[in-house]
């Protein structure tokens, strides 16, 4: 699933907040891109990298058409307690703040030559489900 594969490639360029990671394009584009894109830019420019793995649970809310889809939303609650920020100089954690569970909604849209990416995303605050 893009969804999925979109996460798992930004989890491999966020250990070294490589912002201008080629694969990053692989599963997303559009506004999903440009927000992974940027995220890491920051921790980038901060001196910060993502340790960890998060924990998705991902399922199918939509898909249109119903027959023959082209666009999937997708709801997720993830978990990001061991998935967290540290500083790049020193390997200590970046801040005092615990992950948590997050609701995100994702939308998935099949593109033009067949593939399936991620074109948009919202993490909402964490505690939301």
């Amino acid at each position: 699933m893009a969804y999925r594969a979109m996460w798992d490639d930004f989890v491999r360029a966020g250990t070294t907040s490589d912002w201008q990671s080629p694969e990053l394009a692989a599963h997303a584009t559009g506004l999903a891109l440009t927000n992974l894109s940027r995220g890491l830019y920051a921790d980038h420019y901060n001196g910060l990298v993502t340790k960890g793995q998060p924990v998705l649970n991902p399922t199918v809310s939509s898909a249109e058409p119903a027959g023959d889809p082209v666009k999937i939303i997708v709801s997720d609650c993830g978990d990001s307690t061991n998935w967290l920020k540290y500083r790049a100089d020193n390997g200590q954690l970046a801040d005092d703040e615990p992950g948590g569970r997050h609701a995100i909604n994702a939308i998935v849209e099949k593109q033009a030559d067949g593939s399936w990416k991620v074109t948009d995303y919202g993490v909402h605050d964490m505690g939301t489900c």
